[in-house]
């Protein structure tokens, strides 16, 4: 037999009072008028068809089976209470498995960098990162959160940028350059060793587009041919570190090589900033204190790539 849980409220205004042997203290407690506590543990007495204390001007006391009510009740209303502050705790001090899935260029730009500074400043959580280049829905993966560039986002989810607007850039070694000239413009591409990558996901090779700087913002799509065909972005940036050709990659994964002078960018002009990077999660409302810790500490990094 199951308890009404009408009863609930009266039992826990009854331990109150029983735990203090007074009303005016219990009602203190509780920021509540002792007449209306009084009244809920007359009706406790009524509903239950017993009486529960024993009152009189200047004392209070249980009667029998008031005593063997709060001796089976208190311990239960103090394991709910145990339970509500670890709960509050859980949300206040996030743990467990966050599964993210991302493209391995997100993984490499924006996870893998601050993966020791996450993980120290949060020691109660763990990230598993599902590496998957293609659009998957987060949901039926059993993944918390996903990581995709903007104009890829599925619109049913919740999204939060996590980098400024980028660009593609197209970049060579000084090596490359001193052999075989600068491109001025797309067109003259075609006598240029551009590597191109496949995407896993579709088998598709990523064409190269371009938008003419001028007014008319003309835009003009390129399919390299060169030498080379790739898989991997890494892999596709260490041939043109070494001289084999020209790529084009996403400015925010070449910074360091543009940096230190390894690799060379041309046709900036011709490239034009589109949206970043996002966080998509399912829904907001009651997002777990772990996502919203994640999403926090991808949204301060975001300006170390402005």
């Amino acid at each position: 037999m199951s308890i009404n849980p009408s009863l609930l409220p009266a039992l826990a205004w009854f331990v109150h009072i029983a735990r203090h042997r007074s009303f005016t203290k219990a009602a203190t407690e509780m920021e509540m008028s002792r007449a209306a506590l009084s009244q809920h543990l007359k009706s406790l007495e009524q509903q239950l068809n017993v009486r529960l204390l024993h009152r009189t001007t200047r004392d209070m006391s249980l009667t029998e089976e008031g005593q063997r009510l709060f001796d089976a009740v208190a311990p239960a209303l103090k394991t709910i209470d145990t339970a509500v502050a670890e709960l509050g705790e859980v949300q206040s001090a996030p743990s467990g498995l966050i599964r993210v899935n991302t493209s391995r260029i997100a993984a490499r730009t924006l996870l893998e960098p601050y993966l020791g500074e996450f993980l120290a400043r949060y020691p109660r959580l763990r990230l598993e990162l599902v590496l998957n280049d293609g659009f998957a829905n987060i949901i039926a993966g059993g993944a918390d959160v996903g990581i995709r560039l903007g104009e890829s986002l599925d619109e049913h989810m919740v999204a939060i940028p996590i980098t400024p607007r980028i660009e593609m850039a197209v970049v060579g070694s000084p090596a490359y350059f001193e052999r075989h000239g600068i491109p001025q413009t797309p067109a003259e591409l075609v006598q240029h060793n551009c590597l191109a990558y496949r995407f896993t996901s579709s088998g598709t090779i990523d064409r190269w587009s371009f938008t003419s700087p001028d007014a008319e913002a003309h835009t003009q799509v390129f399919e390299p041919r060169g030498s080379a065909l790739f898989n991997d972005d890494e892999s596709m940036l260490r041939a043109a570190i070494q001289g084999v050709g020209l790529i084009k990659y996403l400015d925010v994964c070449v910074r360091e090589q543009l940096a230190s002078g390894e690799l060379i960018r041309v046709l900036q002009p011709w490239c034009q900033p589109f949206p970043g990077f996002y966080l998509y999660a399912p829904t907001r409302a009651q997002m777990p204190a772990k996502v919203r810790t994640l999403i926090d500490f991808l949204v301060e990094k975001r300006s170390l790539l402005g």
